[in-house]
């Protein structure tokens, strides 16, 4: 839907795209479930699965519901449920429609025993614990497991887990060694790595991989930018100036008056709030672009609107434009920068845009 208020949201397929195939050329042996949950990490699943319908090996998602629906609109490439079984229900779309699901734990290795045909070609990834501590077998839980899927003969088995500090200075290297341990000799397939592995850690590439927020173009590393692994914004939140303030020192902005000039200053005025998906706790300073030129935030994040400091750009008038996130007219910032001034993670930045934003897809 369309509004006249300055806010929009864009999304660039052909920049979903660039960043899956940059994850294939990082681990160029393996095939990569692009990870689409959270409606594609707020980009739109189905813009996701549009951009990448050509060339994605699979899909992983959360919701059963919505692999049927991939399945139904004609994708034909392997769906991966991360999380699971969660019903009979599911058990039964799992066989009729050929979906990939992780078995997580005893309960849902039963509830599939127990609504599937026992001969049913079923393909599973068994989720192994080895450090992550959310979900997954341990040493303790898996000989069950192991037991129990001895009543599925025909079952297409893949052992897959999940790193926990693939991003920081600990590294892989511990859970590989646990993984190592509990698989055995396991000579079958593994799904191991997330962005940042595939990104930093080759090691754990082996057979399938799973990209998820590089494909939305931002960085899964705190020292290392987006632009410098190749990526490209996938989504830039863009809006206007509609208001200007010329303001004297000692003078405050904003609710609380938590910003304080110290000289006189030209203040800017944009439509775009927390009610927008903008973080309310990003504080003064905080980047964003006006007229192509770098500047920041000042005083409190509002429900609808935001202030920004134009005293370095002259030119700055109502109607000129801003970016907030992403690559724009206005100037880039990376959503990366942004997320990282106001204490949180691009993830939480692309997934909390308000449903009242408008968004337009960028044509390929």
């Amino acid at each position: 839907m369309k509004t006249s208020r300055p806010i929009v949201v864009r999304i660039s397929p052909t920049a979903i795209l660039h960043n899956y195939r940059l994850a294939k050329r990082r681990a160029p042996d393996t095939k990569a479930f692009a990870v689409i949950k959270a409606n594609a990490y707020g980009h739109g699943q189905w813009r996701a699965v549009e951009a990448l319908r050509g060339e994605a090996d699979g899909f992983a998602v959360l919701e059963c519901e919505n692999a049927v629906a991939l399945r139904e609109a004609g994708v034909t490439q392997p769906i991966l449920l991360l999380e699971g079984l969660f019903s009979a229900r599911d058990v039964r779309a799992v066989v009729e429609h050929r979906l990939t699901t992780a078995i997580h734990c005893q309960e849902q290795l039963e509830l599939l025993l127990q609504h599937a045909d026992p001969s049913a070609a079923v393909s599973l990834c068994l989720k192994l614990n080895t450090g992550m501590n959310r979900l997954g077998f341990t040493e303790k839980t898996l000989p069950a497991a192991r037991a129990a899927l001895q009543r599925l003969p025909n079952a297409d088995i893949t052992l897959m887990t999940h790193f926990a500090e693939a991003d920081g200075e600990r590294g892989v290297d511990w859970q590989l060694a646990r993984f190592k341990s509990l698989a055995g000799d396991w000579a079958g397939r593994c799904c191991l790595a997330n962005s940042a592995a595939i990104l930093r850690h080759p090691q754990t590439h082996a057979d399938w991989v799973r990209p998820g927020i590089m494909l939305y173009g931002a960085s899964p590393f705190v020292d290392q930018s987006a632009a410098d692994l190749g990526l490209q914004p996938a989504m830039t939140l863009q809006s206007a100036i509609i208001g200007i303030q010329e303001i004297g020192a000692g003078e405050r902005v904003g609710y609380g008056g938590t910003f304080t000039a110290e000289r006189a200053m030209r203040i800017g005025i944009i439509a775009c709030g927390y009610a927008d998906g903008y973080p309310r706790h990003a504080p003064s300073g905080t980047p964003l672009a006006v007229c192509g030129q770098r500047t920041t935030t000042v005083g409190r994040v509002s429900m609808d609107m935001m202030a920004c400091d134009l005293s370095e750009i002259p030119e700055a008038r109502i109607g000129s434009p801003v970016t907030l996130w992403g690559r724009g007219t206005a100037g880039d910032v990376p959503a990366d920068e942004v997320a990282s001034a106001a204490g949180t993670i691009a993830y939480e930045l692309f997934c909390a845009v308000a449903p009242r934003v408008p968004v337009e897809v960028e044509a390929s």
